[in-house]
């Protein structure tokens, strides 16, 4: 399957070349375009899950190398290298799953400059799945930082009243530690004469120096996980952005400071992760509590979910940095859920607020009544959430947390309680928004979910507790690199 990738990373395009080809022939304002723009959004990324589909089915799980690889000249001593391994190859699919929801989930919601809407997605789809292929560091680069852009134009033009605010801030934020990441990859080439991430890999750098690099990859890293105490950026974007830039910020570029860390700090500088990793524990710990306190008092819904997010995250990089085969199966496991969850978490926000264009948690109540299958999907996704038995939460959050053990048993236990947290402020949520009386006389009216939106919760369901009762779908895939991960990060070291 040569080109397998760079037709997967590359296919949305066909979608943003179709979609200017229409804009050159028809009226932006014609009823007629905008609706044959979503529609080559939708067969656009349908097309991408197809072929991400068909690497994972592809995908041989007995080796631990990368696969599907591409190697081609490109410019200036320059060479444009993909390839998916175990760690890699189910983040394609997930960014590739979640982009027709977000299709989907833009219908009706999107009323102002469609083309330009879909356009960025499409392009923001490209970048993601460039990032997840990546086997040089520039190439590596190149997509990491891109998605900025579209992402930047999503929140600016379509999202709240302080969008411009909240789309600057995320901007200068992740654009201020990626800088310094750009540093180290020139520092890293210099010194070893070759920007190839698997070369790189098996390179050993000197360990001052490795101190160095590691901290330069970590301030980018961090701000994109989000880490406390870099992660006011997150609330804001998510208050601010369309339900789905929501979607996309939770369900995959969060994903990407967590997939930095496993896929550059942990291999290619392991003394140096060793040497860091009380400080990762220390902050992930307080990320982990102090998230879910401040989530307990929010008044809006997107950003109760969003700090939310921020505390699952902790459990993330508490468990990549465990250095054992449980904790890095669990990171894995626990992105892969947490993308699944809150994104779809954040489609349940955007359902009532396309209905009564509000956030405001005490505008609700009693839901049940006139949204009863509403309220049964968002007790799924809420039960996810906290971790029940049964579904995909569970399996990521006991995994990451008996990683964490054998490590450090004081970070687990810190951890332990933002469990018991999560509970707290997920369930109160649920009981304010969908139990009780049906006080306010707006509501009255108010729809329970379309076939819209049934088309695009069902498969989000059904995967959650798939994966929630088969966990061994995701281990099985992952299992030979995250072994030869902890091998070359050598966790006795942490002893």
């Amino acid at each position: 399957m040569t080109g397998a990738l760079s037709l997967a990373t590359f296919t949305p395009m066909i979608g943003v070349v179709a979609t200017l080809a229409l804009k050159l022939f028809v009226k932006g304002d014609d009823p007629r375009a905008t609706s044959a723009v979503k529609w080559i959004a939708l067969a656009t990324t349908l097309a991408t899950l197809a072929l991400a589909i068909l690497v994972v089915a592809r995908f041989d799980p007995r080796q631990s190398g990368f696969q599907f690889t591409e190697n081609a000249v490109w410019f200036a001593g320059l060479h444009y290298r993909m390839g998916v391994d175990g760690i890699s190859v189910l983040f394609v699919l997930l960014t590739a799953f979640l982009m027709p929801v977000c299709i989907l989930a833009s219908w009706r919601s999107i009323h102002s400059r469609i083309m330009e809407y879909m356009i960025a997605f499409l392009v923001l789809e490209t970048l993601m799945v460039g990032v997840f292929c990546a086997l040089d560091l520039i190439v590596f680069y190149l997509f990491f930082e891109g998605q900025l852009i579209p992402m930047f134009l999503i929140i600016g033009i379509w999202g709240g009243e302080r969008r411009v605010y909240a789309a600057f801030k995320f901007f200068l934020y992740t654009l201020l530690g990626s800088v310094l990441m750009l540093a180290a990859i020139l520092a890293m080439i210099g010194i070893a004469h070759t920007s190839s991430i698997p070369a790189l890999m098996a390179y050993h750098f000197a360990p001052g120096v490795q101190s160095w690099l590691w901290l330069a990859f970590f301030a980018s890293f961090a701000v994109k996980t989000p880490m406390w105490p870099v992660h006011t950026w997150l609330p804001d974007a998510h208050v601010e952005a369309p339900t789905a830039g929501s979607v996309i910020l939770a369900g995959i570029l969060l994903k990407m400071g967590g997939y930095g860390f496993m896929r550059f700090s942990l291999p290619m500088f392991p003394d140096a992760s060793a040497a860091f990793t009380p400080l990762i524990f220390a902050l992930s710990a307080i990320a982990i509590v102090y998230t879910s306190l401040v989530a307990f008092r929010q008044t809006d819904f997107k950003k109760l979910i969003a700090y939310s997010s921020v505390a699952h995250m902790g459990f993330v990089t508490l468990a990549i940095f465990s250095g054992n085969v449980q904790g890095e199966q669990g990171a894995l496991f626990l992105m892969l859920s947490h993308g699944l969850i809150s994104g779809a978490l954040f489609l349940c926000v955007g359902v009532v607020y396309d209905r009564m264009h509000t956030r405001e948690i005490a505008f609700y109540g009693g839901l049940v009544t006139p949204m009863p299958v509403y309220a049964a999907v968002f007790m799924l996704f809420t039960m996810g959430n906290v971790g029940l038995p049964g579904t995909s939460g569970f399996v990521g959050e006991i995994l990451s947390l008996a990683g964490t053990y054998w490590a450090s048993t004081w970070a687990a236990i810190i951890a332990t309680t933002g469990v018991i947290l999560s509970v707290v402020y997920a369930l109160t949520l649920y009981r304010r928004v969908i139990f009780g009386n049906l006080t306010n006389p707006a509501l009255g009216g108010i729809a329970d979910l379309g076939r819209r939106e049934v088309l695009f919760f069902a498969p989000l369901a059904v995967l959650v507790l798939i994966l929630g009762l088969q966990p061994n779908l995701v281990f099985d895939l992952t299992g030979a690199s995250v072994a030869k991960l902890v091998a070359a990060f050598h966790p006795a070291s942490l002893m």
